[in-house]
């Protein structure tokens, strides 16, 4: 299975822990980047820079980050080289399945107050399903992105 790690603030916290049950339970191997506990005023980059730093290392490896609407978080961990974060927040799942066949997307990152915990658990398990189509136009746009 994939290892995946994963992270949120104070928003992601409690939709972190379902995740990482959720994941267990599917046989991925899971490193918890924190929060590891709940603390209204903590700081999103403290725990996707981590999540971000691991994945950029580990190729072979996924991310997850959630915060209040995934935007900030991905923009955090889309400064990293080789990281392709992408943000689901609800609406139609058809994003997440193209995130990863077009985009090679390996950081799904969760807006937690848009979307419900049976929602993110339907997305994440997609997002880790669907493979990366290997077109050579997609792999030519990704190498451009690393230049």
């Amino acid at each position: 299975m994939t290892k995946i790690y994963i992270g949120s603030d104070h928003a992601g916290f409690e939709l972190k822990a379902k995740l990482i049950e959720y994941l267990k339970v599917l046989g991925h191997e899971i490193e918890d980047k924190g929060a590891f506990s709940l603390n209204p005023n903590d700081d999103y980059p403290d725990f996707m820079k981590p999540v971000a730093q691991a994945v950029a290392n580990e190729l072979e490896s996924r991310g997850i980050v959630i915060g209040m609407s995934g935007q900030g978080e991905a923009m955090c961990a889309n400064r990293f080289k080789n990281v392709r974060a992408a943000v689901y927040y609800g609406g139609s799942i058809e994003i997440v399945r193209l995130s990863r066949e077009h985009n090679d997307a390996n950081i799904l990152s969760l807006g937690a107050r848009f979307i419900e915990a049976n929602e993110a658990l339907e997305t994440v398990k997609l997002w880790l399903e669907t493979p990366f189509s290997g077109d050579e136009r997609h792999v030519r746009r990704i190498t451009k992105l690393d230049r």
